[in-house]
């Protein structure tokens, strides 16, 4: 067995702490074990007896020592000369041992001006705000609640005040056992399974290997990054019953920075600014504008003068810096400890899955790139790209009405190429590699996240240990019922008022569904009106070009269609959320969240849909159009196919996306800072810029979005739909999407260091409701590529003609050879004087052979004009559309059971973990008994004072 930072006497573990305190119960143990002869129960009672009395006077020391250093005088002197805001008589207690407060912690801007009490967080409001009555009640309330507080004008402007509160060790103590705060209490102990000696030369043998290898150089340095203390150790509930068990060396340093912003976080939402069960809580009171911004403090400058390798990281903040958010460092694993520890479990569960996601993204991008090399390599030797660029006796119809000219089928020769870069016999295989690496990205994420979750102690965190939101509160606080886990009174929402709003939360949802498939018949009505106008365009390119420039400027507008909608959503999904009423904060974001990904999906999914499926497959044909309205002609695909159309929309819809997204997340923030440095500079001159406190500067940067992390998830779940749901028409999103992640995490991590305030620290135990969404997808892009595969691409026309219509019909060959004369057999023959009046074109097509065409040709399987049934279906129609039925059923069935296969042979959990779990419980058993047996102990010696005969008593 190994125990980090202990010592293993006789088995049993003794923990040594820095500052030399020692397990007084576990030391008692070995002392006793280690003496001569029986050991009695009398001698441990002694021996711990003895260590108790001997720490008393330490403790005492330590108590002193920690009551000089937790009290703060808070002090409005600064603008009230006459009236200082002290929340306690003896806040001015001397200082027993003669330290002098550290003037660097009253210049570092992180400290009250005494230079020992550390702010805890930021309130900020104007003195020119007419709410002054709300908010002195609010903050006559926060010094009830025993929060220290300490006012501060702003250098640039009077009239901005900051408000530091402080909260001290007893505020700290009572509200971590109200909020279930988890606390360290013991190291870990790691077992190491006992291997044979023919492993572990094995074992030597393959660490010499390494040993001559390069180091790895993603891996970060290990004497960088600090030593995390409380990943090794067990934690447990904060009691302050039981405040003996747990490891405080320090009480100002017990609880770290971000635990203490969110336990004063927690004790804001829950004060009364004025008399009404809805007036309570900070958010409100930064809603009506009584404060400007609360937010917790960063722990210093991100820069420094000196080098981290020769000096070390000034803070965490510069650590995160240097390793993390700095461009320098993009090769390299993510410090996710450190995140966690500096941002919260949530924003650090973000971070792993982004960095999970993108490193999964590799091998897709990679057989993705292959699919494309290969429909390049295999370029010349296709066999239906030759015969389209070779058709320059094959007249095709028009695609549109009048204005569009009759065109040769050779004219489409580039198109027919890059389809085939696209569509090739290699895509299928990569759609059912993207299926199964799907399932596989999300097994093996479960197993990660198991892996963190056991590291940072979320395993046994709960829902029911979450907080009630205020709101929720405040709205039903007159009902109240038993909690069925902690026994305690909380407020209750009846269930017709739950499914009532509920109701009308879903009415609103279908209607903005409604909204965007409205959208969506818009952008159709311009493709078909659009089309004749670009045929009848007076510059030769647009004109030749028609179909082309119509889906370019579609899908143009539709990006402008889908940024525009997005913010109409985001107030609707918030209106319907609100009025739900989620009972705790999670609700509310599962409720959000879902809403929000449904608006989006439809709306930037719904073009994309239409051309994969509907584009040109419900336009009738030459002489018998179908019409929109009974005045539009429905629009036709391409010569070379429909899948061209796809591939433009997904391009260009995926890169304008990202490289909108990125920028909004990044670029608007540093133009939003550099423009207020621009009018600091501009009031107080550069001299000035140093001078600031840190409140000061974290003030003048960007708050975090009010959703949190919605739209880093929201963004990376689209783009993994984009990645999977239509990834046989497009096999390099795969890249895009990996390309684009590489900068998204430095992206993500230099926005939160530098330009963002430093965000509430929160807790989760994983991505919440976006791991379903995932799943969803998971399973739609199932469905929608083994449509896309049969009926957008041809990839079943063809191998139905090479089997049963072809040269090699009959002989099992599928091969280049078997498709000569296919694209002849795809077209059908269409009599030109069977055209409507109003479809006929302007130009008889003497131009192509000097006389008026008679025929020209089309895309479908008809008979011709001149059969017994004219431009009925032909036979070959029927064989193709059975056989893309029953590649959907084959293909949908065997995925998923692929699926299903893969997700039960990779179990969620890792066996080693499974193993550490197991040994961690036995041990919290083996604790559990040594207290037990300490009690009786106790009780044992109190009887033997008492007198009282203890016979036949165990022990």
């Amino acid at each position: 067995m190994e125990a980090s930072s202990s010592g293993v006497t006789n088995g049993r573990t003794k923990i040594l702490h820095p500052e030399g305190r020692v397990d007084l119960q576990g030391y008692a143990l070995d002392m006793a074990m280690q003496t001569d002869g029986p050991k009695s129960d009398v001698d441990f009672s002694e021996i711990l007896n003895a260590i108790q009395e001997m720490a008393k006077d330490v403790n005492i020391f330590f108590d002193e020592l920690e009551a000089v250093n937790s009290p703060c005088k808070d002090d409005d002197s600064l603008l009230h000369p006459s009236n200082l805001t002290s929340t306690s008589d003896d806040a001015s207690r001397l200082e027993a041992v003669g330290e002098v407060a550290p003037e660097k912690n009253r210049s570092n801007g992180l400290y009250f001006r005494d230079g020992k009490c550390r702010i805890d967080y930021i309130l900020v409001y104007r003195k020119t705000n007419p709410q002054t009555e709300k908010r002195e009640v609010f903050e006559r309330n926060i010094r009830a609640e025993g929060l220290q507080m300490e006012k501060e004008s702003s250098v640039i402007n009077s009239d901005i005040i900051f408000v530091k509160l402080h909260a001290p060790w007893e505020v700290l103590g009572r509200y971590a056992e109200v909020m279930n705060v988890r606390m360290p209490f013991r190291r870990k102990i790691y077992y190491l399974p006992r291997r044979y000696k023919f492993m572990s030369r094995i074992d030597k043998q393959i660490s010499r290997f390494r040993g001559w290898l390069p180091r790895k150089p993603m891996r970060l340095d290990k004497e960088t990054l600090p030593d995390l203390e409380e990943n090794d150790c067990y934690t447990a509930p904060f009691s302050q019953q039981r405040i003996h068990h747990f490891i405080i060396h320090n009480k100002d340093t017990f609880f770290n920075n971000a635990t203490r912003s969110r336990i004063v976080h927690h004790i804001l939402q829950r004060i009364k600014y004025e008399e009404g069960k809805n007036k309570i809580g900070l958010n409100r009171l930064l809603t009506n504008g009584s404060y400007e911004a609360a937010f917790p403090l960063h722990e210093g400058s991100y820069r420094s003068k000196n080098s981290i390798k020769t000096h070390g990281a000034e803070n965490h903040r510069h650590l995160l810096y240097e390793c993390w958010a700095s461009w320098g460092v993009w090769y390299k694993y993510q410090p996710l400890d450190l995140i966690r520890r500096y941002f919260g479990e949530k924003i650090g569960l973000y971070f792993a899955w982004l960095g999970w996601y993108t490193g999964m993204l590799f091998p897709a991008a990679f057989i993705g790139l292959f699919v494309f090399l290969y429909g390049v390599t295999t370029l010349d030797h296709c066999q239906v790209s030759k015969e389209v660029c070779q058709a320059t006796d094959i007249i095709m119809c028009p695609v549109c009405d009048k204005y569009c000219p009759f065109m040769r089928l050779s004219d489409s020769c580039v198109y027919a190429k890059v389809t085939h870069l696209f569509d090739n016999g290699a895509t299928v295989f990569f759609a059912v590699f993207m299926a199964v690496w799907a399932t596989v990205f999300l097994e093996f994420w479960k197993r990660r996240r198991a892996v963190i979750a056991y590291d940072w102690d979320l395993i046994d965190w709960e829902e029911e240990e979450e907080e009630i939101r205020p709101q929720f509160e405040a709205k039903y606080s007159k009902k109240e019922r038993m909690n069925p886990i902690s026994g305690k009174p909380e407020p209750y929402q009846a269930f017709t008022d739950k499914c009532s709003r509920l109701v009308v939360s879903a009415s609103g949802i279908f209607f903005m569904i409604c909204v965007v498939i409205a959208a969506v018949f818009g952008i159709v009505i311009y493709r078909v009106v659009t089309v004749s106008t670009f045929a009848a365009f007076k510059w030769a390119l647009i004109r030749n070009n028609s179909q082309v420039a119509t889906t370019g400027t579609a899908v143009c507008i539709n990006f402008c269609i889908i940024m525009l909608l997005n913010v109409l959503y985001e107030k609707v999904a918030l209106l319907l959320t609100n009025l739900e009423q989620p009972r705790t904060e999670s609700e509310w974001e599962n409720s959000f969240t879902l809403k929000m990904f449904l608006f989006q999906f439809v709306n930037l999914n719904s073009s994309t849909f239409y051309i994969a499926f509907f584009l040109g497959r419900f336009t009738g044909h030459p002489g018998a159009y179908l019409r929109l309205i009974n005045r539009w002609r429905l629009e036709e695909c391409h010569p070379s196919g429909c899948l061209i159309d796809l591939c433009m929309q997904m391009g260009i819809i995926m890169v304008l996306k990202q490289t909108w997204n990125n920028f909004m997340e990044l670029g608007y923030p540093l133009i939003q800072n550099w423009w207020t440095r621009r009018k600091v500079r501009q009031e107080q001159g550069t001299q000035r810029k140093t001078s600031f406190p840190q409140w000061e500067r974290d003030y003048n940067l960007q708050p975090m979005n009010a959703y949190g992390l919605f739209d880093e998830y929201l963004e990376m779940i689209l783009q993994f739909g984009f990645t999977t749901i239509f990834v046989a028409a497009f096999p390099l999103a795969p890249l895009l999407a990996l390309l684009n992640n590489i900068i998204e995490i430095r992206l993500d991590a230099y926005k939160f260091v530098t330009q963002w305030r430093r965000p509430l620290a929160s807790r989760a135990k994983d991505i919440g409701i976006w791991y379903g969404i995932l799943e969803g997808i998971g399973i739609l892009s199932v469905i929608t590529n083994a449509f896309v595969i049969a009926i957008t691409s041809d990839f079943i026309p063809r191998l139905v003609y090479a089997y049963k219509y072809g040269p090699c019909a009959g002989q099992g060959e599928a091969g280049q050879k078997c498709m000569v004369g296919y694209v002849n057999a795809s077209l059908s023959v269409f009599l030109i004087s069977d055209f409507e009046n109003r479809s006929e074109p302007a130009s008889d097509g003497s131009e192509f052979s000097g006389t008026p065409l008679k025929y020209c040709r089309y895309r479908d399987y008809r008979d011709p004009p001149h059969s017994l049934v004219p431009y009925g279906y032909t036979l070959q129609f029927w064989h193709v559309l059975a056989a893309r039925l029953a590649f959907i059923i084959v293909f949908e069935h065997l995925v998923f059971c692929i699926k299903h296969l893969i997700s039960y042979l990779i179990p969620d959990l890792p066996k080693d973990l499974r193993d550490r779990m197991r040994r961690e419980k036995y041990l919290i058993q083996e604790m559990m008994y040594e207290a037990e047996l300490e009690r009786l102990q106790k009780e044992r010696k109190e009887r033997k004072k008492n007198g009282k005969a203890h016979h036949n008593e165990w022990p």
